[in-house]
């Protein structure tokens, strides 16, 4: 099974498609990981269409067979924040939809506690279980490439034991 998993933003959108493998060589392997770079100084709709376009041509070069990404969340004290994520999430949506790819929305603290037991760790904190998690020979960076690895590997676990487990081998 393959999962993508997608950390949202108009500035910067992390991605990281990761794969369970069976067999001998049985576990979880990174297909591809990075970041989608969006010019902040074009205006929001323009910035829109093209993660669009660079989403819709990930989708077609990785094929998965889920695309997870975390739900939309508002801090009382950023609500301009949820705002703008959900510009990014509502194009995510869009072209998963279209791409007729199984959707997965996982909340934040779920993907965090996935990852480092921990529902409410920090950036380094992921980084770190990331790269244990995947053996990864370096830090996965920026930070949204492991929040992105992370949001997958929830996403995988959740397909493979359902949406009581949280941790446990993908």
């Amino acid at each position: 099974m393959r999962v993508l998993g997608i950390d949202p933003g108009l500035r910067l959108t992390g991605y990281g498609c990761i794969e369970h493998v069976r067999g001998a060589r049985a576990g979880v392997r990174v297909v591809e990981a990075g970041v989608i770079r969006l010019d902040s100084k074009r205006s929001v709709s323009e910035r829109l269409v093209e993660l669009e376009a660079d989403l819709t041509g990930l989708i077609g070069r990785v094929r998965p067979d889920v695309v997870a990404v975390e739900q939309l969340y508002s801090h009382y004290a950023h609500p301009t924040t949820a705002i703008v994520m959900g510009h990014a999430r509502g194009i995510i949506l869009l072209v998963v939809q279209k791409a007729g790819v199984r959707l997965l929305e996982l909340r934040a603290t779920e993907v965090k506690k996935s990852a480092t037991g921990f529902g409410h760790a920090g950036k380094g904190q992921m980084q770190r279980a990331m790269q244990g998690e995947l053996g990864l020979a370096e830090l996965p960076k920026p930070p949204d490439v492991a929040d992105a690895l992370a949001i997958a590997l929830c996403g995988l676990r959740r397909e493979s034991f359902g949406p009581g487990v949280v941790r446990g081998r993908g």
